[in-house]
C-alpha cells in the first residue's frame, strides 16, 4: 500500500518530498518526532499502535516556534468512522485504494491549509491545532469498532515518551523509563542513562502505560516493576523501593503499601 500511495503522490503532487515510511505505528511516531513533517498520511490499521492511536500520540508532541504540528490523512476501509474528520476539517482521509481522483481532492484541501499555516504563522496555529486534532482523534477512537480491526482490541499502552533533555527534545522508550516523579509543575522520568522533564501529570500517565508493568506506588510515582530491586523500611517505618542502576529511593505512600506485603 505505501508503493501505490508513493507512485500515486508523486502522479498528483510532483514537488511533494517524502523524507520517511514507517512500517507500523510505533515507527511513524518515532519518524514525526524526529523528522518534524508537515503531514503524514495514516493507516487507520496497523501492526501495534492504531492510526488512530499514532495520531493521537503525534497531536501531544510539543510544538516549536517554526512546528505547530502535523496535517493528517488517514488512509482507510473504514468510510463512515472518517466521515465526521473530515467534515471537521482537521484531518482528511483517503478510501484504499487511494484512487488519483480523490487524492487530488486531498491534496488541494492540504495544499490550501498548509498555505493558511504559513500565512498564520506556527506560534498561532499550535494551540488551536493539537486542540481540535485530541478531541476528534477521540470521538473517532471511541467509534471505531473492535471488529474493524480484526476482534477485540487491548488498550493501546504509550510507547515513547517525548521529553526535555536540558535544551533538546528526546524520545525515550517507556520500557526504559526507572520511574516517573511528579511535582506541581513537571514529571521527572528517569532512566538508567538520563534525567528527562515532560509536562504530562502521573495522573495521565497511569492511564496510558501497562499497569503491569508501571506500579503506582505515591500519588506522584510509578516505577517500573522489572526495576524493583527490593524494598526496606526506615527508622521511622516507611517503605522505601531501591531502583536498580539508581541510587535513589523511593518512598511508598500509605495507601500503596500492601503492593509489597510480607517485605
Amino acid at each position: 500500500m505505501r508503493d501505490q500511495l508513493r507512485s500515486r503522490l508523486a502522479q498528483v503532487w510532483p514537488e511533494l518530498q517524502i523524507v520517511a515510511e514507517a512500517r507500523n505505528g510505533d515507527e511513524a511516531v518515532a519518524q514525526v518526532a524526529e523528522l518534524r513533517p508537515d503531514l503524514v498520511f495514516l493507516d487507520i490499521r496497523m501492526p501495534g499502535r492504531s492510526g488512530i492511536e499514532a495520531a493521537r500520540e503525534i497531536a501531544r508532541m510539543d510544538p516549536t516556534d517554526t512546528w505547530p504540528g502535523c496535517e493528517v490523512v488517514f488512509i482507510t476501509a473504514y468510510d463512515q468512522y472518517a466521515v465526521e474528520a473530515f467534515e471537521q476539517g482537521v484531518v482528511d482521509y483517503v478510501l484504499k485504494p487511494a484512487e488519483p481522483e480523490r487524492l487530488r481532492l486531498t491534496v488541494e484541501r492540504l495544499r490550501q491549509r498548509l498555505a493558511r499555516r504559513a500565512e498564520q504563522g506556527a506560534a498561532g496555529t499550535a494551540d488551536a491545532l493539537q486542540s481540535q486534532m485530541q478531541r476528534l482523534l477521540a470521538q473517532l477512537a471511541g467509534q471505531l469498532p473492535a471488529a474493524s480491526q480484526g476482534g477485540a482490541v487491548p488498550p493501546q499502552r504509550l510507547q515513547w515518551i517525548q521529553a526535555s533533555v536540558g535544551s533538546q527534545i528526546q524520545l525515550i522508550a517507556v520500557e526504559d523509563v526507572l520511574f516517573f516523579i511528579s511535582d506541581e509543575k513537571y514529571t521527572r522520568v528517569q532512566t538508567a542513562q538520563t534525567e528527562a522533564l515532560i509536562r504530562k501529570p502521573i495522573k495521565e500517565l497511569v492511564e496510558e502505560v501497562d499497569p503491569a508493568l508501571f506500579w503506582q506506588i505515591h500519588r506522584s510515582t510509578l516505577v517500573n516493576a522489572r526495576a524493583i530491586a527490593g524494598v526496606l523500611r526506615d527508622e521511622r517505618g516507611r517503605q522505601l523501593v531501591q531502583v536498580r542502576g539508581c541510587a535513589e529511593r523511593l518512598e511508598v505512600s500509605r495507601s500503596y503499601t500492601q503492593l509489597f506485603k510480607g517485605m
